[in-house]
């Protein structure tokens, strides 16, 4: 049952500017939801306009689309948020926050296969988002990872290497193991 149609919209003119950027750009509700990292429903509720999402999920939609500041200070408005805060904003809480608190990420050391890959650059670095591809032409993301332009080019440097080394040791293999007696 569609739960759309029940109950009060505050924010139906926000759900449909949003509604029309994921339409616009070709995506569904599972490719947004898992590029700002939400549930599909919670997407849904936002573009009919049920919710609004809170400031950081409405900042990572406003960069997710890649739209410009009139915009993006649209949909802040809409939203009922006074102003919109800039990078720095966060670049200093960030490092307020650094200062006062130690983290400790869990890493994960399993390999995920994928088959393509977007990048998104802005002044401070890039994200690439790895996708796989499902059935009916689709794809979902299934790592993200940010770095700045110069680890990037770091990357770049170790991939040239490997993909060179793959190629001529495919070209030149090694002898089987001699037999023992």
């Amino acid at each position: 049952m569609n739960h759309s149609s029940i109950g009060p919209k505050p924010y139906a003119e926000l759900g449909e500017k949003l509604k029309a950027l994921r339409t616009s750009s070709r995506e569904s509700l599972a490719e947004v939801s898992g590029a700002v990292e939400i549930d599909e429903h919670i997407l849904e509720r936002f573009e009919t306009g049920m919710d609004r999402p809170d400031e950081e999920i409405l900042n990572l939609l406003i960069n997710h689309y890649h739209l410009n500041d009139h915009i993006a200070t649209q949909l802040w408005e809409l939203a009922g948020y006074s102003t919109r805060p800039d990078d720095s904003d966060y670049i200093e809480e960030a490092m307020a926050a650094a200062k006062q608190l130690v983290m400790v990420l869990a890493t994960d050391g399993r390999t995920v296969y994928t088959d393509g890959v977007s990048v998104d650059c802005n002044n401070k670095g890039l994200t690439m988002s790895f996708t796989q591809s499902v059935p009916q032409n689709n794809s979902f993301v299934v790592s993200r990872l940010g770095m700045s332009y110069e680890s990037a080019t770091e990357v770049l440097k170790a991939l040239g290497i490997a993909l060179t080394y793959a190629k001529y040791a495919q070209a030149h293999p090694m002898l089987p193991p001699g037999k023992t007696k």
